[in-house]
């Protein structure tokens, strides 16, 4: 397994597990939208951490992500994390 690989593997476990437990929560409510919801879940923190570690740097933050700099601008403004360029 690739280092890479290896970090992922929790991200990928914590998610697997929040699913199940919130599907295990449900207690008979119908779920619509989940792709949408676990979305912004995840996007939300995802971004921010990216911020943080660019120290706010929108072109280095971009490149990392793999986004154009104008979609990560989108992103920043829709989770209302907009910061001055």
């Amino acid at each position: 397994m690739t280092q890479i690989a290896r970090q992922m593997a929790p991200l990928n476990k914590c998610v697997r597990e929040a699913l199940e437990d919130y599907f295990d929560n449900l207690d008979g409510h119908k779920v619509t939208r989940l792709y949408e919801m676990v979305l912004k879940e995840i996007e939300a923190p995802l971004f921010k951490a990216v911020m943080k570690h660019t120290k706010n740097n929108q072109s280095n933050a971009a490149t990392l992500l793999g986004l154009s700099r104008g979609t990560l601008r989108k992103k920043l403004k829709q989770y209302k994390l907009e910061i001055n360029s």
